[in-house]
């Protein structure tokens, strides 16, 4: 498993409501499985409310982003999961990555630290979340 599958995988495992993790995490084991993952992405549902946090308005540009972000520990690249198949499986800079999903309309998850921090992005307004769980 490379190193972007490991973190798509640990972030679907923390990141989304128990009883539909299974189902996300079987998706990832195939190409076509992973592009049906990235076409849910957009519309995602299964956000686990317990550790999704809605970022404030104030705090929704890529840059305040980023320093939320590496307030909490993200290192300085983050591996994206995204509904747009040219950022999908990439490891980025945590401030290219967040200026390339930020206000974009795509669900994207970037993942900072596999299982315990990232970034959640939907198409819908408001969809906006800092993804942490304590491990």
């Amino acid at each position: 498993m490379t190193e972007s599958e490991d973190h798509a995988s640990a972030t679907l495992a923390a990141f989304v409501v128990p009883e539909r993790r299974d189902r996300y995490l079987g998706l990832l084991a195939s190409a076509r499985g992973r592009a049906k993952l990235r076409d849910a992405l957009a519309h995602f549902r299964d956000l686990d409310a317990r550790c999704a946090r809605p970022v404030a308005p104030a705090d929704q540009a890529p840059a305040r982003l980023a320093a939320l972000l590496r307030s909490r520990g993200a290192p300085a690249t983050c591996h994206v999961l995204a509904e747009d198949a040219a950022l999908d499986g990439r490891s980025l800079p945590l401030a290219e990555a967040l200026a390339a999903v930020v206000g974009r309309g795509m669900g994207a998850f970037l993942s900072c630290v596999p299982g315990r921090l990232g970034y959640y992005e939907g198409e819908d307004a408001g969809q906006r979340y800092i993804l942490e769980r304590d491990v």
